[in-house]
């Protein structure tokens, strides 16, 4: 299928990189070239952010707008979007290897929810009056933070750009946002949009590049007021540092997690095992709230392991553009060695593979859906992030015990319980240390863009989605104004 845009977008047009470089990105289901993009260096950076800070200057289109006009501007570009949905999913399926039909059935449609979502939040975000003591009228004034860098990964590349620019121009910021480099490609489509929509030039800046180089100069531009940025712990980690050495920066962290899901002895095991198939499996285990610690009670474990392994082996492996395919290939040559890195060494600390575990042919970065019984915490796959598709299940006998397990990692992500006490629930909901717990049901279905997400501990700080998703991007200013006479 033909690309249509690889370079850089600042101001509404499309630039080579100043020095000219240029970066492959691949389609996993091949190993091969789709095209070079656009590689950007620091001076490209700098012009980005240049470009934002005067499209964000007061008197600019873009301030002058009505907050109604924000909305409207983004009604039309989620109304581009599915315009061109078909185009958009094909784009994502062979630069990030999902199957197709994940991409045109359920992240586009998500992607333009969420666009939709936060255009109608643009006249709505207010102040208050306040009756403070003495003559004065107090009121308190919502206004944008800046000039936002913004990081995505290369997981759900349309969703996370959505999450990301969807409430920052809802509230009248301007954005700098680097793609990951593994899937640009859907990122600077987008931007096409973005113009055609109607947005002021500098409002949105796109910048393809690597994480090192165009993603470190963009977090720790002096220029930038916040950073929003998703990805893995480590990468965060970084990313605090730097951004922290250039002047105090707001930071929204979407980070990586090592979610429970935790099946009890009265819970449906049909839905279980289903939902905790899908919490393992879905987007290839490429998720990083992927139910990737599954505690089954002891009175249904074994029923629990067989059954996901009958049901895991009715999965469709195959060419993400095949109408049965249910998996597609990891994202990257280096992500597919690291699955089987990890899934060689549970073997090694005595984890029983009880169903796949090896490379699905020679073409492109396939797998097969893995599954582990007889796991235990001190294993690297019970303990760090897996974000692949391998399943560790492990067994427990009490609730407290399998509280305290699940509250032992250091990641604090999400979680999910299946019972039907709702006693039970509600105590899992209240005790596990967690930003989002499910009911009855783990990830996709449940992401709602009404409500918030994010983590707690190494899973980041800040939250998504929702109302709650507009604090990252909304200074508050309090107005205090002394007055002849107070009258209540």
């Amino acid at each position: 299928m033909e690309v249509k845009f690889s370079k850089i977008f600042v101001r509404n047009q499309w630039q080579d990189s100043a020095n000219g470089k240029t970066f492959p990105t691949i389609n996993p289901a091949t190993g091969e070239k789709i095209c070079d993009v656009s590689d950007s260096s620091r001076a490209d950076i700098d012009m980005a952010v240049a470009a934002a800070r005067e499209a964000f200057k007061p008197g600019s289109p873009w301030r002058v707008m009505d907050a109604s006009q924000r909305g409207r501007l983004l009604y039309r570009l989620a109304d581009l979007i599915e315009r061109d949905k078909e185009y958009l999913a094909r784009l994502e399926t062979l630069d990030n290897g999902k199957p197709f039909q994940i991409s045109r059935d359920a992240d586009l449609p998500d992607a333009i929810a969420c666009y939709r979502y936060f255009a109608g939040w643009a006249d709505k975000i207010q102040g208050k009056t306040i009756p403070v003591d003495g003559p004065y009228l107090c009121m308190t004034r919502h206004e944008p933070v800046g000039v936002i860098g913004q990081v995505i990964p290369w997981n759900y590349p349309l969703q996370m750009q959505a999450w990301k620019l969807a409430p920052a121009l809802c509230a009248g910021n301007t954005v700098v946002l680097k793609p990951a480099e593994q899937t640009p490609l859907t990122a600077l489509y987008v931007a096409s949009l973005i113009a055609e929509a109607g947005f002021p030039p500098g409002v949105v800046n796109i910048v393809p590049g690597y994480g090192p180089t165009a993603g470190g100069a963009l977090v720790a531009h002096p220029d930038i007021d916040a950073v929003a940025f998703t990805g893995s712990t480590p990468v965060g980690h970084k990313v605090l540092a730097a951004a922290a050495g250039t002047g105090l920066k707001r930071l929204l962290l979407q980070l990586g997690g090592k979610s429970p899901a935790i099946v009890f002895g009265d819970a449906d095991l049909c839905t279980a095992v289903k939902e905790c198939l899908q919490a393992a499996f879905e987007n290839m285990g490429e998720n990083c709230c992927s139910g990737s610690r599954t505690y089954v009670q002891e009175s249904i474990y074994d029923a629990f392991v067989s059954t996901c392994v009958e049901e895991a082996k009715k999965i469709q492996v195959c060419d993400p553009f095949n109408p049965k395919c249910e998996f597609g290939p990891m994202v990257s040559e280096q992500q597919l060695d690291r699955i089987l890195a990890l899934i060689a060494k549970a073997r090694d600390e005595g984890a029983k593979l009880v169903f796949g575990g090896k490379r699905c042919g020679e073409k492109g970065y396939f797998v097969e859906p893995t599954i582990f019984s007889d796991v235990t915490e001190d294993m690297e796959l019970a303990r760090e992030e897996t974000f692949g598709p391998v399943m560790a299940i492990m067994k427990f006998s009490s609730l407290s015990e399998v509280i305290d397990r699940a509250n032992a990692n250091k990641y604090g992500l999400a979680a999910s319980v299946f019972t039907k006490n709702i006693d039970t629930a509600l105590v899992i909901a209240q005790d596990i240390r967690a930003g989002t717990v499910w009911v009855n049901c783990h990830v996709y279905d449940a992401w709602l863009n009404q409500a918030p997400f994010g983590g707690y501990r190494e899973s980041g700080f800040g939250r998504e989605l929702g109302e709650y998703g507009l604090q990252p991007y909304v200074e508050i200013k309090t107005i205090t104004i002394k007055v002849p006479q107070k009258n209540s």
